[in-house]
């Protein structure tokens, strides 16, 4: 017999999940990373940035470190490094910036950082193994910053305790804004994220910046759906942050996030790839392997779509795997079924229909419906 191959495609890890996407920079990529893995992608870019060459922040900034040298300059982030002497370049104050840090004492925060210092033609002084602000801290706290000058590069994320601690050293600190953060011009992807997250309609949620994950809970404050958001990101929706700056916005919250060891894009979309499928009980049913994802059902190792109103049965019936479930209980989770018990049985023909085994899903007359959990797995 031939089998049946209606909507079966090659099942990536995170096929059947969706994924929001909450970066402004780079999303592009990593949006491509993840639907390259077979995720579906929901773009909501949640801040918008400030090109620097229209910062005047960042030219009075300069100005001021051109005029009057500091002891140190930290740079935090090799986008920022490289676009504040870009910008510099634009205004006329490239060269006389460029040797006046030639004359600093310049700490890169990781290797991307020391790269683009490198490639404006200077040397870093030192540079953290861990990429870790703290470590940048303890070694200036070390050295001693009394009476010091000490320059950083700011971009857009909080640096919590970093400058107060600096100051408490008795440091004079000035803020190099590279860049600054600003309201997305079009909130409807926000907005859209937002009723998806609260609908569970998301299975993850991506944080690539911090003001990114604050700029999500206050539209959410805004709309009147901040617990419900945080309800949702608390239980059911994963938030994946690239670091733990990242996070800080969402752990004040209350909300347990999901970090990977090396704050890339990369080793983000593993966390994804190892952590979503593995949220994921598979059951024995019917012979066959089942394994309910966030839009979708992988049947014997093939992608099944599912509608809308099927995989909310199918969640249902999942929920006791081999019980009984009513029709009226079932008529709950119907999104705007009303009270007529039919819709429940038109659902599930079209259920049955997408799973591609009939068999999977049993009719027990006068009482309801039951996953067909096999006798192994039942025991």
């Amino acid at each position: 017999m031939q089998r049946d191959h209606q909507q079966a495609t090659t099942v990536g890890p995170l096929a059947g999940f969706t994924v929001g996407v909450t970066a402004a920079r780079r999303a592009d990529e990593l949006g491509a990373l993840l639907l390259r893995r077979g995720a579906a992608v929901l773009h909501a870019p949640a801040l918008r940035i400030v090109p620097l060459s229209d910062d005047s922040e960042l030219l009075t900034a300069t100005k001021r470190l051109i005029d009057h040298a500091p002891d140190v300059v930290v740079a935090t982030t090799a986008i920022g490094f490289r676009g504040w002497v870009e910008a510099a370049d634009g205004w006329g104050l490239g060269d006389a910036l460029l040797n006046r840090l030639r004359d600093v004492e310049l700490l890169a925060r990781g290797p991307k950082v020391r790269g683009a210092v490198r490639a404006a033609g200077l040397t870093e002084k030192w540079s953290p193994a861990s990429e870790s602000m703290a470590e940048l801290l303890d070694r200036l706290l070390e050295e001693g910053v009394d009476g010091r000058r000490i320059a950083v590069q700011l971009h857009g994320e909080p640096l919590p305790g970093f400058v107060e601690s600096l100051r408490a050293g008795g440091a004079e600190v000035v803020g190099v804004p590279v860049y600054r953060w600003m309201p997305p011009e079009d909130i409807g992807p926000v907005d859209r994220l937002l009723d998806a997250t609260v609908a569970r309609a998301v299975d993850a949620i991506t944080f690539t910046s911090a003001p990114a994950a604050a700029s999500l809970l206050d539209r959410a404050e805004r709309r009147g759906m901040r617990e419900d958001l945080l309800d949702a990101l608390r239980h059911d929706v994963l938030p994946a942050c690239v670091g733990p700056v990242t996070a800080l916005p969402l752990e004040a919250q209350d909300v347990p996030t999901s970090q990977p060891e090396r704050f890339r894009l990369g080793p983000l979309v593993q966390l994804l790839t190892a952590e979503l499928p593995g949220r994921v009980r598979p059951l024995s049913v019917a012979g066959r392997r089942l394994e309910i994802r966030g839009h979708a059902v992988v049947v014997d190792g093939e992608l099944r779509t599912v509608p809308p109103a099927g995989m909310a049965l199918l969640r249902a019936l999942a929920r006791h795997p081999g019980w009984v479930v009513a029709r009226a209980e079932l008529l709950k989770v119907l999104p705007g079924a009303g009270r007529d018990e039919h819709a429940v049985e038109t659902a599930m023909a079209r259920l049955r229909a997408a799973l591609g085994s009939p068999k999977l899903i049993q009719t027990v007359v006068k009482r309801g419906y039951r996953l067909a959990l096999d006798a192994a797995a039942d025991a």
